[in-house]
């Protein structure tokens, strides 16, 4: 006599607990238990034409249940491991010092196009051609901003002279 196989409800009422207490004497947590469980469950849902042909689909959940509870473990502990290797508290670093505020501020204060010759050719050590090609201008054009953009911050940081000069 063959019978039918049983529904997933029928399976899913019949093991669910079950499978939950033993996952949770497994992980010492109640929800993580419950997650796995649940997991091992939908996956079945998913493929229950199959599993339910099976001669042990509940062997088929169980099976996926702690596999699903293995990776979880092996997981934490690579996550556990690597924030051990992890510096216990950041180094202290000082703020910036005045004089660099007030570059920073110097520097946001003036036009963009001034703004970025400067810092391309004073901080990133490029020569005027090369602003020039960045830009996309005339060299002239560039040698203008560092001009305008020297005496500008000159008035901002209080400096009686232009700052830096023709390289």
């Amino acid at each position: 006599m063959h019978r039918d196989p049983p529904t997933f409800d029928e399976v899913y009422a019949a093991h669910y607990a079950d499978l939950t207490v033993q996952l949770f004497a497994y992980f010492g947590d109640r929800q993580e238990a419950q997650d796995v469980v649940q997991e091992a469950f939908c996956r079945a849902l998913a493929r229950w034409r199959k599993v339910s042909r099976y001669d042990d689909p509940v062997g088929w959940i169980r099976r996926v249940a702690w596999n699903l509870a293995v990776s979880r473990w092996r997981r934490a502990r690579t996550a556990v491991g690597f924030l051990r290797r992890q510096p216990t508290a950041e180094p202290w670093a000082d703020g910036p010092e005045p004089d660099r505020v007030a570059l920073i501020a110097a520097l946001a204060g003036l036009p963009g196009n001034q703004r970025r010759a400067l810092v391309l050719h004073y901080l990133a050590d490029m020569p005027v051609t090369e602003v020039a090609h960045r830009c996309g201008v005339a060299e002239g054009t560039v040698k203008s901003w560092l001009h305008r953009g020297r005496a500008a911050m000159a008035t901002q940081l209080n400096l009686t002279e232009p700052l830096g000069g023709e390289r």
